[in-house]
């Protein structure tokens, strides 16, 4: 008697993919080591050539010395040993407080800018009129160099008798506010026509249609520009530090450990790593709060 085959059977089982996340995880560590080994092998090649590329006599673009390049143990060790002497306090220590404070600042202005190029891009996105009056001015904004408006915010925040910070956060907010607006723009236009008409059908407002179809749409993109803003407005309250004076951010400590790089390069180095390692915890935040308000079939990052 003929059996039934089991077509199941025949099928070949489809592998376990990772999940996204730990996809993601594994190859930044990956790019990470690689870097790290480039760096050391840089400065090994370095040692070999007296510093020049191999087989010639032209000079490697960077001195491999460790006045110029220190060992990466070298920059980890100076963050658990004690930034001047006489002190008990690590390096670390000083970093992380500096970092907190910068942060502190990072996200006010982060809210300032995120509010201020969401209601652009909604404003934008209801009249055509006034984007194509103001968008110009947007754009034009963006290629002002950052060190150039910073002592300008200052100035007038102190004329105003501002506190200090209060300018920092303008910076930073500076940088913030375009992608989210140019994000939220194009976000708020991707719904479908016929989605836009069916909404118009059920005699809904303009207020309704914006709530209730094109906000949900354009969440996907605002969260994208969120994730870039993040970073910026790290690096706009840094750079805001610098000529307000501020001695507590991170700022301040990267310009001091500029001064000694010389003598004591690990310093500077250890300060930038930790600068990094602040940008990138407030993306992961994003990243996670995106996880939690935007469905994963929605994202635009999966």
């Amino acid at each position: 008697m003929a059996t039934t085959p089991n077509y199941s059977e025949l099928i070949a089982p489809q592998p376990q993919r990772l999940p996204g996340w730990l996809r993601k995880t594994l190859v930044f560590f990956a790019i990470l080591i690689t870097l790290c080994l480039l760096w050391e092998g840089y400065k090994v090649i370095g040692a070999a050539t007296d510093n020049k590329i191999p087989f010639t006599d032209i000079p490697l673009p960077v001195r491999s010395d460790d006045n110029s390049m220190p060992h990466l143990a070298s920059i980890v060790g100076a963050l658990f040993q004690p930034a001047q002497r006489g002190s008990d306090t690590t390096l670390l220590s000083i970093l992380i407080q500096a970092a907190l404070a910068t942060w502190r600042e990072a996200i006010v202005g982060f809210l300032i800018g995120s509010l201020v190029g969401f209601l652009l891009g909604a404003m934008f996105g209801r009249w055509m009129l006034l984007e194509r009056g103001l968008m110009p001015y947007v754009v034009a904004s963006q290629t002002v160099p950052l060190l150039a408006i910073a002592p300008m915010i200052v100035i007038w925040g102190s004329q105003l008798g501002w506190d200090t910070w209060i300018a920092v956060t303008i910076i930073s907010s500076y940088l913030t506010f375009f992608p989210v607006a140019i994000n939220t723009l194009r976000g708020l236009r991707s719904p479908d026509p016929t989605s836009v008409e069916l909404m118009r059908s059920y005699a809904s407002s303009e207020w309704q249609t914006l709530w209730k179809l094109r906000v949900p749409a354009a969440l996907p993109y605002i969260f994208t520009a969120l994730k870039i803003s993040a970073t910026a407005s790290v690096i706009g309250a840094i750079v805001g530090e610098l000529p307000s004076g501020i001695a507590t951010g991170l700022g301040r400590s990267l310009l001091t450990f500029s001064y000694y790089y010389t003598t004591g390069p690990e310093k500077l180095y250890a300060a930038i790593i930790i600068a990094a390692l602040l940008g990138i915890t407030f993306t992961v935040i994003i990243i996670l709060l995106e996880r939690i308000v935007v469905p994963a079939q929605r994202r635009l990052s999966e």
